[in-house]
């Protein structure tokens, strides 16, 4: 008669947690790290900074708020947004 070898339980978890690392510094911990730096960058956001929008739009801060900023986009022509929707800060083209 052949003798059945019972499995520890948690070997049998072993692939689970191993998964769920690698998801961990593959996916979650990147994804945190560059909330963090957006979140910085957001509070850092300041008069005349030229900035590009979520949606696209390229425009220059003439004014802060709160949560908001107003955006110069072209001669006699200002938008409210919410500061989330700012994707990032252009560089000046010298730096």
């Amino acid at each position: 008669m052949p003798q059945q070898t019972s499995v520890n339980p948690l070997v049998q978890l072993l692939p689970l947690a191993l998964i769920f690392v690698v998801f961990y510094f593959l996916l979650i911990r990147p994804q945190k790290q560059k909330e963090k730096q957006h979140q910085k960058m957001l509070e850092g956001v300041s008069k005349n900074d030229e900035i590009v929008t979520s949606g696209g739009i390229h425009g220059t801060i003439v004014a802060v708020k709160e949560r908001t900023v107003t955006l110069r986009i072209d001669d006699n022509v200002k938008m409210e947004i919410e500061k989330n929707s700012i994707a990032y800060i252009k560089k000046p083209q010298n730096a």
